[in-house]
């Protein structure tokens, strides 16, 4: 269910840079309620941005502040449990000393992030694809009055948009580990 507020990283973007036009023209002109204007909308722009953003991750699902939940692509799933099997065959290879199962297991983890990376695009372009639909088949529901069909269009991008999200925060902290790992001290 959407709640139809409008928040997105476009629009919180826009009254951050109204917001600052604002707030120069107040120290220009001397006015300091246009400075307090500017920098209460800067401020609102700041919680907009957050809240276009807001996704709570649990394992298989991602659900947004527009009260939409998506379930993530199968593949991202069995890519994780494949690097995990993975890992834990290396690891036992390792320690029993066979490099067939230690090979074995290095490929079953490359291949799971292989796996997890597709579901993970296959999420990202989905949920661009039900945004853009939801958008456009919204406008167009909204200019022919027809509100059924606008509600409906909404809730496709809000799900889409919780889709994106989801696989954004996943890929975003994938590559935060990433860089950390290559940043430890040896």
């Amino acid at each position: 269910m959407s709640t139809n507020d409008n928040t997105s990283t476009l629009k919180s973007t826009i009254d951050a840079v109204t917001g600052a036009a604002q707030n120069a023209l107040g120290s220009i002109t001397g006015s300091n309620a246009d400075q307090a204007k500017g920098q209460a909308k800067e401020h609102k722009a700041d919680a907009e941005y957050d809240a276009s953003h807001a996704t709570a991750k649990i394992p298989g699902f991602t659900a947004s502040s527009s009260g939409a939940v998506t379930k993530d692509d199968p593949d991202r799933a069995a890519g994780s449990y494949n690097q995990t099997m993975g890992s834990a065959k290396e690891t036992f290879g390792g320690l029993v000393g066979s490099e067939g199962i230690k090979a074995a297991g290095r490929n079953q983890n490359r291949e799971g992030q292989n796996q997890e990376a597709k579901g993970q695009v296959n999420d990202f372009v989905g949920g661009i694809s039900d945004r853009v639909t939801g958008t456009v088949g919204g406008a167009v529901a909204g200019l022919t009055g027809n509100q059924g069909a606008q509600a409906s269009y909404q809730q496709q991008h809000d799900g889409g948009k919780t889709q994106q999200r989801g696989a954004e925060y996943d890929i975003q902290k994938k590559a935060d580990a990433e860089y950390d790992a290559s940043h430890r001290p040896v």
